[in-house]
């Protein structure tokens, strides 16, 4: 499922669905967010070249440098889950590394 190259395909067109086209192209154009849009066509590329493995772990590493931000937000959401929504809250707030929100994209 991970490996499907139509899927990728489709998030790029559902994600230019919801939030526009300008802002599509203005949230993976910006510059502090070019090495997560390189990594993530890389990605997508060596995916549709057959190096899904590959592929796939550089388009994660892209996916996490464009919506990292987002992660302090998931973890706020996660807290309310009973049980282990603090510490869920606590492992984003790690991984985010300290960013707080700062660039939404919409």
């Amino acid at each position: 499922m991970f490996f499907d190259r139509s899927l990728y395909i489709l998030f790029l067109i559902g994600l230019t669905l919801i939030i526009g086209l300008e802002k599509t192209i203005a949230f993976f154009s910006r510059r502090q967010k070019l090495k997560g849009t390189a990594a993530f066509t890389l990605g997508i590329l060596l995916i549709l070249f057959r190096w899904p493995l590959t592929g796939f772990l550089i388009e994660l590493y892209g996916l996490f440098i464009l919506f990292g931000d987002f992660l302090v937000t998931i973890g706020q959401f996660a807290a309310n889950i009973p049980v282990v929504g603090p510490v869920i809250q606590r492992v984003l707030e790690t991984l985010a590394g300290g960013r707080r929100n700062a660039e939404l994209p919409v």
